[in-house]
């Protein structure tokens, strides 16, 4: 997940009041702010130290040699960093003319080898030979995905018909990553090539600064992300016409609109900041899971295949989570059976009882995911 650089600074709000990425803050504020950063630094490195005079001689030196080893660690980790993005940079250039062959055989440019005979020869498939590429690659690829299928509603589907491939190129000056979603000529939106563009402080973390989208066109009456909802005018009403009111409404080109950090000269309380984080997280995870996922191994979304690992993944993440969850509940019993030691049965049945129900409240609680706001209807 990735963490927004100025709201991971809320954890401190008293010392900062507006949780502002880099490039929003002045430079009286970013001086401010740095010399805050030093101050808190420093009084880490006196907790650090105060807890080394602790030790005794002996253990305090062998502390200081494995800070040494640490450092050595820390100088190969920094050049493992440096020699991956190279890597990774030699490598998505080797990719381009797979992605190439794949766009031209989704879209219809080129026909796979041996398609075209095997239709000729067979007067059966003559509508499928007429049918060009894969339709609904993209779409499919995508709705397989469990982070993105939460993302599509049924009203999008129409306009992701129309999306023709997916590109994404590291960008250096500020450092991040730009995703491409080309679209054919639609009746949804002018737009041919929509981005989304995320600009990170650190890529190994990986923390974001900020998250930008843009506009897209959409023809009257054809936006996803509103709905409008008319009402009929009071009887007695001297205003016959419905009452038209336009609202925000669900959609996965909602991502083209990111949620944005207010300008400096607004405050941002602790729940806002949370919040503001919790956004960023949602949108970076789905850009990330575009980056990473689906545009390398789009065919596999499609057919269905990489649900499986994927799900393996997730099992395997929910299985540490259950060992947690095992043992908090055995720490609670274990406080619960204390606490009932010394006191008489009836009140001990009476004390268990409660227990379980919070227990089980508890549970319920924590299984309930948050309700999502229905998809919304384009009247």
């Amino acid at each position: 997940m990735a963490r927004l650089a100025g709201v991971l600074l809320a954890i401190n709000l008293a010392c900062f009041p507006t949780a502002l990425p880099w490039s929003a803050l002045n430079e009286e504020a970013r001086a401010g702010l740095v010399n805050a950063l030093k101050n808190k630094l420093q009084n880490l490195a006196r907790e650090h130290t105060d807890m080394l005079e602790s030790l005794s001689p002996n253990v305090r030196k062998r502390v200081e040699v494995l800070r040494e080893i640490q450092g050595q660690h820390d100088e190969l980790e920094a050049k493992f960093f440096e020699e991956r993005a190279a890597l990774e940079a030699k490598y998505q250039k080797l990719y381009q003319p797979l992605y190439a062959k794949r766009y031209d055989i989704v879209n219809g440019v080129a026909e796979a080898e041996g398609t075209t005979n095997d239709a000729a020869m067979d007067q059966k498939e003559d509508n499928a030979a007429e049918e060009k590429g894969v339709p609904d690659f993209w779409l499919t690829a995508m709705k397989n995905n469990d982070v993105l299928s939460d993302e599509i509603t049924e009203r999008d589907e129409g306009a992701l018909k129309y999306l023709k491939d997916i590109k994404w190129h590291r960008i250096e000056e500020p450092k991040g990553f730009k995703l491409e979603f080309y679209f054919d000529p639609n009746p949804y939106f002018k737009n041919t090539l929509l981005t989304k563009t995320y600009h990170m402080i650190d890529e190994d973390e990986p923390i974001l600064e900020k998250a930008i989208g843009m506009e897209i066109e959409w023809y009257p009456g054809k936006c996803l992300t509103q709905k409008i909802l008319k009402k009929k005018p009071k009887k007695g009403s001297k205003n016959a016409k419905p009452i038209t009111k336009t609202e925000d409404c669900e959609s996965f080109f909602n991502f083209f609109n990111p949620p944005e950090v207010p300008d400096d000269d607004e405050d941002i309380d602790e729940d806002t900041a949370e919040e503001l984080q919790n956004q960023m997280e949602q949108d970076y995870d789905i850009g990330s899971t575009i980056r990473d996922k689906i545009i390398p191994h789009a065919v596999s979304w499609f057919t269905g295949e990489a649900i499986q690992g994927d799900e393996l993944e997730i099992g395997d993440e929910d299985e540490d989570d259950d060992v947690d969850e095992d043992d908090e509940d055995e720490d609670e019993d274990d406080d619960d059976d204390d606490d009932d030691d010394g006191e008489d049965d009836e009140e001990s049945k009476t004390k268990k009882s409660s227990f379980a129900q919070k227990k089980s409240g508890r549970a319920q609680g924590d299984g309930q995911q948050g309700e999502r706001p229905p998809d919304c209807k384009q009247q």
